[in-house]
């Protein structure tokens, strides 16, 4: 048995890698979207523009977390 551990290496690099970066968009995601959820005189002054941008931003990054998920459901079973 040959174990290729550059090959092993790259793996554990993309997946930590790849695991910051969905937990940090995923982040993003809540912290957007419980932005505009706030019960404070400065929540409820901020304009009708900002709330819906920042629910298209955290839909848009709950959207990439799943795409990144489905896209590596497929490469594991296909």
């Amino acid at each position: 048995m040959n174990i290729e551990w550059s090959v092993l290496g790259e793996v554990v690099l993309v997946s930590v890698l790849m695991t910051v970066a969905l937990v940090g968009l995923f982040t993003v995601g809540i912290v957007t979207g419980s932005a505009q959820d706030g019960g404070t005189a400065t929540a409820a002054a901020r304009p009708r523009f900002a709330v819906a941008l920042s629910k298209l931003i955290a839909y848009t990054c709950f959207a990439l977390c799943a795409a990144a998920v489905v896209f590596g459901i497929y490469l594991i079973a296909f």
